[in-house]
């Protein structure tokens, strides 16, 4: 795996001490000897652990739920249902909206109480002493059903007729596109491409499953240490419980991956409410058919695509229906659907646009927050349609893009203006270089195909929702530094990059500052780690909160040396004059404001751009904060007699604004490309009528080393984003393209399309048999 760093001519020339370097933190050495702390490795006296008692049937009325066997037995400390809960249901209304959507439940409730909506729904938890009886308690509990009709095809769920999966409309949102006249645009065009293309759901397959521990304190607080993307989730605890927020404390983990499958709540309310009952310490963690069957996945949508093209290749007009299996609950699938909506343009800039956004309840497994949320399953689509364009006007698809390529300065289809470098072109040529000439197979079955596919992302969450990142930064008497900020670090490194800005600015080595994250009650929240958003909020705040304590030390030791500050830099510890003919060390700076009363603290809140709510279904305006753009390459090899596929070289090409620790980008773009190979050829979570099928890592193929194919990363910086320094978001940008790439490489492989993923071989086998028709 090799990684190039490539820099844009105008970016400023400034050098860099720390940032955009390959550091490595404190934990890494006990992440590879299986030493370090997490969520499921933490003990306590008097321990009791839970297990949670769920549905096996997709839809159905409860007629009853007897907890006296389970209760009898014992070890037993606790059982409780939906009755027991103070505030079993969460309702929101989303902006834009015209109904409050999914009615009563509307992002989820706790335990089932009436009627359950999907297999695997919690009903009752159970807290013992041991995890034998806990379990052996929950099978003891009987529940009667009685029976309710189900829907599991989100088109039969539009029907007016259908199943009402909570009551009202299936439709829960509706997003749309408008810009230009595409009827018009189509009658005069050249070439017009149409198609439908499904994604499927995805597993999150997290190497760490959902898991924490809860205790009350001696303060009577309620505390729970949780591997959690989202610490603020302590508001939603405290109001199922009916407690005030400052009684819930949230300690999160290091963690083993998340990918928006810890964005939501997941074992948090289960273990706090079996503490507050019980008055003991609880642990809960999933195993992994609970993973597969209770947990949310990537929402399944169907996009229909119409392109139009003139005949140089410019594209007209596109026409798309993008409809979202939601699952049992709302969750995160309205957003999902308007990510998935304002970016099903592609990176194009097209004069007429119309899109058509559903969100719609089934009684399959509820869809929520996964990687690229929305803008994958858009691009795969959207690169596939172009690929078809150029073939069908006999044009190089490089040039088709690069005629119709967004660049810097021009209006997405909601009006936004772009703003930072849109280098689309650069990725295209890095990548397309890195893959080089196709390979040649030496065997005679196996033909060999190259396909490439652009993408943008959004980072930062949508601008009307007002985001903030707060961070406290402070120095001691010894010259080292402390940063506190509540962000989780999910094993991204987000917690070395942090380290590494403030090293930036105060001028001191990255081994002298600690960084102390991810708690409610001692560190500033920081906001998620969703949505691309951990280094661009919470690294702009350390940053800001750093360079105000920078401007500090440069005016003490400007005193102090009878030099002025303007002529002072910091570096090593040390403030001195640019030919360090005259200098003091920061320790003896910060015992001098010590000495008058003046610790360096500082406590500082950064504030993304915002705009006003959204006020319509027409999705209009400066939506989100910034975009990444990429290019991603793939060479795949298809055996012809079984249709099954080797991805053999992947081509990597992204512009990251500022690559503030290039390792750690590089991981997130390789880790990223995997999980989309595993995405476009060969995960596939299924379902019959709501029951999955796929229950363990047996049947769910995931990937491996031996899938893992030769990648070459190349680093763009364009230092032009709203990130630190310049920085762009990756964690999420690094998926958007692979599928597409892919599949457009079989294609070229076989000449048959696959329009359905995941492409296992028995639909590539169709696909080759029927072009050769």
């Amino acid at each position: 795996m090799t990684a190039n760093q490539l820099q844009t001519e105008q970016q400023t020339k400034r050098v860099f001490s720390s940032v955009g370097t390959s550091h490595y933190g404190p934990d890494d050495r006990s992440k590879v000897t299986g030493e370090l702390t997490y969520a499921d490795d933490f003990d306590a006296d008097g321990l009791l652990h839970a297990n949670v008692c769920r549905s096996t049937r997709a839809s159905a009325t409860i007629e009853d739920v007897d907890t006296s066997e389970a209760e009898a037995i014992d070890g037993v400390e606790a059982v409780i249902t939906a009755a027991d809960v103070p505030n079993n249901k969460s309702a929101s209304n989303v902006v834009g909206q015209s109904q409050e959507v999914g009615l009563l439940e509307a992002k989820h409730q706790v335990l089932a109480d009436d009627v359950v909506r999907f297999f695997g729904e919690p009903i009752a938890i159970v807290a013992a002493t041991d995890p034998q009886i806990a379990s052996e308690a929950t099978e003891r509990i009987r529940v009667s059903y009685g029976s309710k009709e189900g829907v599991f095809d989100p088109r039969e769920a539009m029907e007016p007729d259908a199943p009402e999966v909570h009551g009202g409309n299936n439709v829960i949102a509706r997003w749309k596109l408008r810009e230009g006249d595409v009827d018009e645009a189509f009658e005069d065009a050249a070439v017009v491409v149409e198609d439908t293309y499904e994604t499927s759901f995805q597993e999150h397959a997290h190497l760490e499953p959902e898991s924490g521990v809860s205790w009350i304190d001696d303060d009577g607080v309620l505390n729970l240490r949780v591997a959690t993307q989202v610490i603020e989730q302590y508001r939603e605890v405290a109001e199922i419980l009916d407690l005030p927020e400052s009684k819930v404390r949230v300690r999160g983990t290091l963690m083993g991956g998340g990918f928006g499958g810890k964005e939501d709540l997941t074992v948090e309310p289960y273990i706090a409410l079996l503490t507050w009952e019980t008055g003991r310490p609880v642990k809960l963690t999933y195993d992994r058919d609970e993973m597969f069957v209770g947990r949310h996945k990537r929402s399944p949508f169907t996009v229909r695509y119409k392109h139009a093209a003139d005949e140089d290749g410019n594209l007209v007009a596109v026409e798309s229906e993008l409809v979202s299996d939601s699952g049992a609950y709302v969750y995160l699938s309205p957003w999902i659907l308007m990510y998935a909506t304002y970016h099903s343009t592609g990176p194009y800039d097209i004069p007429n646009v119309k899109a058509d956004g559903y969100s719609v309840l089934t009684n399959n497994t509820p869809g929520s927050a996964f990687r690229s949320f929305g803008a994958v399953e858009a691009t795969f689509g959207v690169e596939q349609q172009i690929d078809a364009i150029a073939r069908e006007l006999e044009m190089d698809p490089a040039e088709l893009r690069r005629k119709n390529y967004f660049e810097r300065g021009d209006t997405t289809a909601t009006g936004q203006p772009i703003d930072s470098a849109v280098m689309l072109g650069e990725s295209q040529d890095a990548a397309l270089d890195a893959l080089g000439e196709p390979s040649q197979s030496d065997d005679p079955d196996v033909v060999v195909g190259q396909g490439f596919a652009s993408s943008w992302q959004s980072y930062g969450r949508m601008r009307y929702l007002g985001d903030i990142s707060s961070s406290w930064v402070g120095l001691e008497k010894d010259g080292s530094a402390i940063v506190r900020s509540g962000i989780p670090d999910l094993g991204g490194g987000q917690r070395e990059s942090l380290r590494q800005i403030a090293s930036e600015e105060l001028g001191i080595p990255t081994e002298d500052i600690q960084v102390n994250s991810s708690d409610t009650q001692s560190t500033p929240l920081g906001g998620t780690v969703t949505a691309s958003r951990g280094l661009y909020m919470s690294g702009n705040a350390v940053r800001k909160t750093a360079n105000t304590l920078r401007q500090q030390i440069l005016e003490k030791a400007g005193d102090l040396l009878e030099e002025d500050a303007d002529d002072l830099d910091i570096s090593d510890g040390v403030v001195h004059t640019s030919g360090r003919t005259n200098e003091v060390s920061v320790s003896d700076v910060v015992i001098a404001c010590h000495a008058e009363g003046n610790p360096l603290q500082n406590l500082e809140t950064f504030r993304a751009p915002t705009e006003p709510p959204i006020e319509d279904e027409i999705l209009e305006g400066s939506i989100f904060p910034d975009f990444t753009f990429s290019t991603q390459a793939a060479e795949v090899e298809v055996n012809t007699r079984t249709g099954e596929v080797s991805v053999s070289k992947l081509a990597l090409a992204h512009d990251v604004g500022k690559a503030i620790n290039p390792s750690r980008v590089q991981g997130q773009i390789e880790g990223g490309a995997v999980q989309g190979l595993g995405y476009a050829l060969m995960e596939d979570y299924s379902l019959d009528d709501g029951v999955p099928l796929t229950r363990n890592l047996s049947d769910y193929k995931l990937p491996s080393t031996a899938d893992a194919p030769e990648m070459e990363t190349i680093i763009l910086e364009s230092e032009s984003g709203n990130g630190p320094y310049g920085a762009k978001g990756i964690g999420e940008p690094s998926i958007t393209a692979t599928p597409a790439a892919i599949l457009n490489g079989i294609y070229d492989a076989i000449g048959g399309r696959v329009t359905e993923l995941p492409a296992s071989p028995e639909k590539v086998f169709t696909a080759m048999t029927e072009a050769d028709d």
